[in-house]
Parts: structure tokens; sequence; C-alpha cells
């Protein structure tokens, strides 16, 4: 059995299911997914379709990312948030054209049931963005931190290659996890096509909300996994990128 983490997917269904074939997922590979489902390209309706019926055939952890936190709040108020719209929001509620209100409840449902992070048997940490509390997530005292923060991200890039975890400088907050498994913060940011590893911190976010690809890697082997650039995949949009 296959541990398969899954970088940010912005509504693109395309680059989902050819990166399903890529890797050629099977139903005894368990999946994590580090959230941001929806918004930027035109299918996040359809990704959440997809995705609730790929729970029923894998084991599947599915991480809550912002613009789930969004995307959920419009399915349970019908309220528009002003900046959700501007981001990919838009997007997203024409997606849901044609679905009816029962189909728009279960995707409701499927949002609700989210976690926040994820903590397996190996200690092996899985969230959106990140948190800053040196006592670990247990303890974080604002939960936006999970779906928000760049800290976690921005500390290990400036700590890496410069001390190891005996250091009595190295960071407490990383101390409490084997590894930490990351999206929110889209690699192509720093002229990286591909997950980057920093310290013990990995970030599977490769830009598919804009000029990148959607990846996975499977956690034990480190072995990566790729679609097309999502503007490939959908020539005639221009997903985030305006």
């Amino acid at each position: 059995m296959r541990r398969l983490v899954f970088g940010d997917i912005h509504g693109g269904l395309r680059a989902l299911v050819q990166l399903m074939e890529t890797a050629k997922v099977s139903s005894e590979d368990k999946l994590i997914f580090v959230g941001d489902y929806v918004d930027g390209w035109s299918e996040s309706a359809q990704v959440i379709q997809y995705l609730i019926e790929l729970s029923k055939t894998n084991d599947c952890i599915f991480i809550k990312g912002n613009h789930d936190v969004w995307c959920e709040q419009w399915l349970a108020s019908g309220i528009i948030n002003d900046i959700w719209y501007r981001h990919g929001g838009k997007e997203t509620i024409e997606s849901y054209d044609g679905f009816s209100k029962e189909e728009k409840l279960k995707h409701l449902d499927f949002f609700e049931g989210m976690p926040l992070y994820h903590i397996d048997s190996k200690n092996r940490l899985f969230v959106h963005a990140g948190f800053t509390s040196m006592h670990g997530v247990e303890r974080e005292y604002e939960k936006i931190n999970f779906y928000f923060d760049r800290t976690l991200w921005e500390m290990a890039l400036t700590m890496d290659k410069r001390i190891d975890e005996n250091s009595e400088i190295y960071p407490n907050r990383l101390k409490h996890y084997s590894e930490i498994y990351i999206g929110h913060t889209p690699t192509i940011n720093f002229k990286q096509d591909i997950p980057m590893n920093a310290i013990n911190v990995w970030n599977v976010d490769t830009g598919a909300a804009f000029t990148g690809k959607l990846s996975a890697i499977d956690i034990e082997t480190k072995e990566i996994f790729q679609s097309d650039t999502l503007k490939d995949l959908y020539p005639n949009e221009i997903g985030r990128n305006k």
C-alpha cells in the first residue's frame, strides 16, 4: 500500500484525473489531500463530486484549505465573500450550475467533515498551510492558521541546511513531527515546479491554480508524480492568472 499526498487542485479536474492515471493509483493506495480543491479552473464542483466518489473506493483524508472554507460558507448560507469571489469564487459558483439542492447539500456535508490537520501513525503531520504554536497543532490558538499561515514554510526555508535538529536554536514547532506536508504556498513562487523540501517540511503545492502543475508525492519513497500544466489542460481559460 502506498501513501500519496496530493497538492492543491483548485478546480482542475482534468489534472486530477490525469495525475491519478500517471501515478497508477489503485484502490490499495491511501490518498491524502492537503486542501484547496476549489477556486481557479472551471470544474470545482466536479472536483468535489469526483473526490466524494473516490472516497468510496480508497482510504482518503481530505484536509480543509482556505478556499474550501469560503466555499463551505457559501454553500451553507448563500453569502458570497468578496475576497473569495475575486480569487476563484466566481468560477466555483458557476461550476455549480445544474447541481441540485440535494447535491449541493452533499457537497456541504463533505466540506464540513474535513479535518484541519491529520497526524499519522509515524508522527507525520498533514495540514493545508501551517501552524504557529511552539507546542504543536493541538495547542494552536487560532485555528485559522491551519489554512492561512505561511510562516511555517518561510521559517523552514530560512533555516534549511543551516542547522540540524540537535541544535539549541532548532525551531521547537518543527520538533513535534517527523515530517510535515503542506500546500497553500505555490512552489512556483520560488521558481520550482516540483514539490519542495526544507528541513522536515514538504510543500506539495506546485501552482496548479496558476501556471504550474498538479503534483503528488509518495511519502515513503519520495517519488513525485505530476500532471501537465493546468493552462495546457484548460487552454481556453485563465485560471487565477488574472
